[in-house]
C-alpha cells in the first residue's frame, strides 16, 4: 500500500544534490534488478514517488530513505547520501559552496551588520529570523534550515580547532529580533561562545565615526592549504571571492574593523550590560 506522502505534491526543480541522491537510489535499484514498480511495492510508496526521487524532483522522506536502504541492501550508502542531502537542503543554493569550504577551514573571520552570524545563533533566534523574512517558510523548510544551521555550528567545537573571529554590530543585538526573551537567550549564548578558546567575539559600537565596514558584511576563510578566500552575500545571491587583489582588500578592511571594534574583553562587558537592560 502506498504511503500518504506519495502524492506528486512537493515536487521541486531538480538541483545537483537531489539529482545525485536520485542517481544513487537508481543505481542500487538497478543493481538489485528491480523496476521502479517493484521498488515502489517494497518501500510502500507509489511509482510516481519513486520516479520523482530518482529524477531529483522531490526530497525523500525519512521513511523512504530507511526503507530503500533496507530493500536495496545498499551498504549504508543511501543513508549517507541522505544525511548529506539533509544538510544541504536547509542551505540556500548560493551558500552551499561556502558551507563546504567552512567544513575544511583552519580560520574563519566574519563581519556582520545585518543579523547574528548563523554559526552563533540560538534556535529561537534562528526561528524568529525565518518567521520574519518573506516568503514564509513551510514547517518542513524551517526545520531543514534549523537542522542545517545546527550542523554548521558543530564547527565551533570541532577538533583540531578552527580559529574563529566574529565582529558584530551592536545594533544587531539591540534590534531584539524575536523579542526580549529571545535576545536574552541569544546574548547568553554569545557569552558562552566567547569562552571557547578558539573563538573571538568583538562588538562594533553603534556610535563609531570611523568605520571600515560600511560596504557591508563579508567573510574571510583560510583553507587547509593556507589559501585565503572571501565571501559576500546579497538578498538572493552569494559570491565566493578568490582574486588576490580582492582578498587583500578584504584583509585590509577586516584588520581595520578589528581595531575599531571593542576588544573581546570589553565586548563581553557590553554584552552583559545589554542583557541587563532587557
Amino acid at each position: 500500500m502506498a504511503s500518504h506522502e506519495d502524492s506528486g505534491d512537493g515536487e521541486v526543480e531538480p538541483d545537483s544534490d537531489l539529482r545525485n541522491f536520485g542517481a544513487t537510489v537508481k543505481a542500487f535499484r538497478k543493481r538489485a534488478e528491480l523496476t521502479q514498480e517493484q521498488l515502489a511495492e517494497r518501500v510502500r510508496y507509489s511509482v510516481q514517488y519513486v520516479g520523482s526521487v530518482e529524477q531529483g524532483r522531490r526530497h525523500p522522506s525519512v521513511k523512504f530513505v530507511n526503507r530503500s536502504e533496507e530493500a536495496l541492501d545498499a551498504f549504508g550508502v543511501i543513508l549517507i547520501a541522505a544525511r548529506r542531502l539533509q544538510r544541504q537542503r536547509g542551505l540556500a543554493s548560493w551558500f552551499r559552496r561556502w558551507a563546504e569550504l567552512e567544513d575544511v577551514a583552519v580560520a574563519l573571520n566574519t563581519y556582520e551588520c545585518r543579523s547574528i552570524p548563523g554559526l552563533l545563533q540560538t534556535e529561537a533566534y534562528a526561528r524568529a529570523q525565518i518567521d520574519n523574512v518573506p516568503p514564509l517558510a513551510t514547517e518542513a523548510e524551517a526545520e531543514a534550515r534549523i537542522t542545517a544551521r545546527a550542523e554548521r555550528q558543530r564547527l565551533l567545537t570541532r577538533t583540531p580547532y578552527i580559529a574563529f573571529s566574529f565582529i558584530i554590530e551592536q545594533s544587531v543585538i539591540e534590534r531584539q529580533t524575536g523579542g526580549a526573551e529571545v535576545t536574552r537567550e541569544q546574548i547568553d549564548h554569545l557569552l558562552e561562545c566567547a569562552k571557547l578558546p578558539n573563538v573571538d567575539i568583538q562588538i562594533m559600537p553603534t556610535i563609531q565615526p570611523v568605520h571600515a565596514g560600511t560596504d557591508g558584511p563579508f567573510r574571510l576563510l583560510e583553507t587547509e592549504d593556507n589559501e585565503w578566500l572571501g565571501y559576500s552575500e546579497g538578498q538572493q545571491s552569494g559570491l565566493v571571492i578568490s582574486g588576490p587583489k580582492d582578498i587583500s582588500l578584504l584583509h585590509q578592511r577586516y584588520a581595520k574593523l578589528r581595531i575599531q571594534a571593542l576588544n573581546p574583553a570589553d565586548s563581553v562587558g557590553l554584552l552583559m550590560r545589554l542583557r541587563g537592560s532587557l
